[in-house]
């Protein structure tokens, strides 16, 4: 692989950290052997393949951090990736506390950067969750139930459109309101329009 480029931007960076200098030059010189472009992003040095973002170096008191970007879909055969926080989706971290932890590591990380190419290269990306589930509200569910026209039309639409009806139907604490709104939109759905549908 191509040696990268080192950039002057990083070189300003650098020479103002206090904490984890020696750690981020040393991961500095590993990215740049594996080929990838660096650049000042987010005020942080990052690490790019053919325009797209692979790693960032990020210090933080407890730990310096190689973010990968898309790092649930990059093989993990030595387990050293880490889930930045609980309800994130596609970041993963490798953390270290020393500079013997970069250099532990410093034959392991390039197989790691190389498969995080590689996903870029296939364009693989990340399934967006399904969004939550929200339950029909009983006020609504009875009204499903005593009106089978009803019940038949609102089943009849899209599921981006049930959904949009229940949460808006789900939205008002007081019960009266929510059947307030149900009543006036009762027509519409029986008409097969969503509610954010106008024509």
């Amino acid at each position: 692989m191509t040696e990268g480029k080192m950039n002057p931007k990083i070189d300003e960076y650098l020479s103002h950290v206090k904490q984890w200098y020696s750690e981020s030059e040393k991961l500095r010189s590993i990215l740049l052997d594996c080929g990838l472009t660096e650049e000042l992003k987010w005020g942080k040095p990052c690490y790019t393949f053919d325009g797209k973002n692979i790693v960032i170096i990020q210090g933080f008191k407890a730990y310096l951090a190689l973010l990968f970007f898309k790092g649930s879909l990059v093989q993990d055969p030595h387990h050293i990736l880490v889930k930045t926080g609980e309800n994130t989706i596609v970041g993963r971290q490798i953390r270290f506390t020393s500079l013997a932890d970069v250099e532990k590591l410093q034959e392991i990380i390039p197989q790691y950067i190389n498969d995080a190419i590689e996903v870029e290269k296939r364009g693989e990306t990340v399934q967006k969750q399904a969004p939550k589930e929200i339950p029909i509200p009983p006020e609504f569910q009875e009204k499903l139930d005593e009106d089978a026209t009803l019940k038949e039309a609102f089943f009849s639409l899209t599921p981006g459109r049930q959904r949009g009806y229940i949460r808006h139907f789900a939205e008002p604490k007081q019960s009266k309101t929510k059947i307030a709104r149900i009543e006036k939109y009762i027509p519409k759905i029986l008409s097969g329009k969503g509610l954010m549908d106008y024509k």
